[in-house]
């Protein structure tokens, strides 16, 4: 095993993984809605074309045929854009995959603001609130490449319907070949002091250059990764409010029902502190690229350490 960095997006992860499991999981099989190629569900497709099916554009059919095949015994990848899987298929979500709690892994990409030129229409911005609602859901969100194969690792021998958010872009590495994914745990990725950072998916590694920018101002922050959302490390929240003065939360989402919302229930009930969301600020993202949109909306680097500069 080696150490070297990956430096890819989430869903390139997730797609040479797939068919990596494919091999040692026979009861593996993949769907995908007429878009293998960007989801990468195609590297599956290639290796293995009996257990790949291509229900085309329609994702309701897309759940609805998973939770069937899941019901014969089958663990399913079901995979689209974010927006669709989660969107225009939520009903079936419901219905037929999780009040059933059939064995489905719903593992879709472009999600957020960094899909980029496709615009709002296809920025999907409520993802993790609409599937964390769902009883019986697991959601998870992937900080990089290493976290994307760690969390599929789990959902492969776990039992039950998991929702898992990837990206269409590029990301630097945040852990490194040796990561192995627990749910419902977090992990301090800095330790500082009075100020605590956390942070999911895409944006973790904006956190993390975020508190060095933070750091040459005399500022050093805790920053700590929340891939699982749900179940989430209730007791790492706890600990982290109790170690600092002031909590934000980094979520290239809705700070409505995302991230934020999900840390706010627990210490409303449990440690009360206080909390400033950083995020899509109930709005609607725009065309551009990845890197313009998350400048434009404070959610890179820079505009973190600025936000929070502003606060303190």
């Amino acid at each position: 095993m080696t150490n070297e960095p990956l430096n890819i997006a989430t869903r390139v992860a997730y797609g040479k993984k797939l068919a990596g499991l494919g091999e040692t999981h026979p009861e593996i099989v993949v769907l995908d809605a007429d878009l293998s190629c960007s989801t990468k569900t195609d590297l599956f497709a290639k290796k293995f074309p009996n257990r790949f099916f291509n229900v085309g554009i329609a994702e309701q059919d897309l759940m609805g045929t998973a939770a069937g095949l899941a019901q014969c015994g089958f663990t399913v990848f079901a995979s689209t854009f974010t927006i669709f899987a989660t969107g225009r298929a939520w009903e079936i979500v419901r219905q037929s995959i999780a009040y059933p709690g059939f064995n489905v892994k719903i593992c879709s990409t472009h999600s957020g603001i960094t899909v980029g030129e496709d615009g709002a229409s296809h920025q999907s911005l409520e993802d993790i609130a609409l599937m964390r609602v769902i009883p019986g859901m697991k959601v998870l969100v992937p900080a990089d490449a290493h976290q994307t194969m760690g969390m599929m690792e789990f959902m492969v021998k776990d039992k039950g319907p998991t929702f898992m958010r990837l990206g269409r872009a590029e990301v630097k590495d945040v852990f490194d070949s040796d990561y192995r994914f627990t749910l419902g745990k977090g992990e301090v990725l800095k330790q500082g002091r009075e100020i605590c950072i956390f942070a999911t998916g895409y944006v973790v590694r904006a956190a993390l250059d975020a508190a060095q920018l933070l750091a040459s101002k005399g500022v050093q922050p805790t920053v700590v990764n929340m891939g699982s959302i749900k179940p989430i490390d209730e007791a790492l929240i706890v600990q982290m409010a109790s170690q600092h003065r002031l909590l934000f939360s980094v979520e290239e989402h809705s700070v409505i029902g995302g991230l934020g919302s999900a840390i706010a229930e627990v210490l409303t009930a449990k440690a009360p502190q206080r909390l400033i969301r950083l995020g899509m600020q109930d709005e609607f993202g725009q065309s551009g690229t990845g890197a313009e949109l998350l400048k434009h909306y404070r959610l890179d680097a820079q505009g973190i350490a600025d936000s929070i500069s502003g606060c303190i």
